[in-house]
C-alpha cells in the first residue's frame, strides 16, 4: 500500500477511476455518480481537493462557499488549501441564525437555498465549491445568493461536470473549473 505525504502531488492520477456509476438511482434513467470510493482514499481525496483549489491559489480567496451536502466535503479541504474560511449554503431551515434565501426552479417544482446573512460581506472574495454540476440550477442560485451579500465571486470549482446538460451556461461569466467531464 502506498502512502502520500501532504506535500506530494499525483499529477497522473485518473480520478474517474474512483467514481462509481449507480444506474437507476435515485430513480429510473438516472446514472448516479457515487463519489464514495474517492472519499475513501486519503490520497485520491487529497489530490482532488488540491486540483479543485489550484486554479484559484493566486485569486485572494477569503471564503470558500460549499453547497449542501457533498459540496461541504470539498469546501473544507479547498478552504484549508487556500487558507480561507468556509461558508455553508444549505436547504431552508437548517441554519440556526438569521439567513438570506434564494429560490430557484427545478424540473419538477421549486426549491431554495440559504446562507447566514452575516456569512459574507463586501470585502470577501468567494470561491463556490460543489461536487457535481448537472443542469446548474443549484449553482446558479448559489451564485445569486453570494451576489446578494456584495461579496465578489472569484470563481466556481466542481469535481464533476455532466456534459450535455447545459449547467455551465447558467453560471454566467464566473470563472469556472471542473476536474472531470463525464
Amino acid at each position: 500500500m502506498s502512502s502520500t505525504s501532504g506535500s506530494e502531488r499525483l499529477p497522473g492520477m485518473d480520478l474517474v477511476e474512483h467514481i462509481r456509476n449507480i444506474p437507476d438511482f435515485p430513480k429510473e434513467g438516472i446514472q448516479f455518480k457515487d463519489i464514495s470510493p474517492l472519499l475513501a482514499s486519503v490520497e485520491v481525496l487529497r489530490e482532488s481537493v488540491r486540483r479543485m483549489a489550484d486554479p484559484f491559489r493566486q485569486s485572494g480567496v477569503t471564503r470558500v462557499a460549499g453547497i449542501e451536502s457533498r459540496g461541504f466535503l470539498f469546501a473544507v479541504g479547498v478552504g484549508l488549501e487556500l487558507n480561507a474560511g468556509v461558508v455553508m449554503i444549505r436547504k431552508p431551515g437548517k441554519l440556526p441564525a438569521a439567513t438570506i434565501r434564494t429560490s430557484y426552479e427545478l424540473e419538477y417544482g421549486q426549491d431554495a437555498i440559504e446562507m447566514h446573512e452575516d456569512a459574507l460581506n463586501e470585502a470577501d472574495r468567494v470561491l463556490l465549491v460543489d461536487d457535481l454540476l448537472a443542469t446548474g440550477g443549484t449553482l446558479e442560485a448559489a451564485v445569486a445568493l453570494i451576489g446578494k451579500t456584495g461579496a465578489e465571486l472569484v470563481g466556481v470549482s466542481v469535481l464533476i461536470e455532466l456534459e450535455g446538460l447545459g449547467g455551465r451556461q447558467r453560471l454566467g461569466d464566473a470563472s469556472y473549473f471542473t476536474q472531470l467531464l463525464l
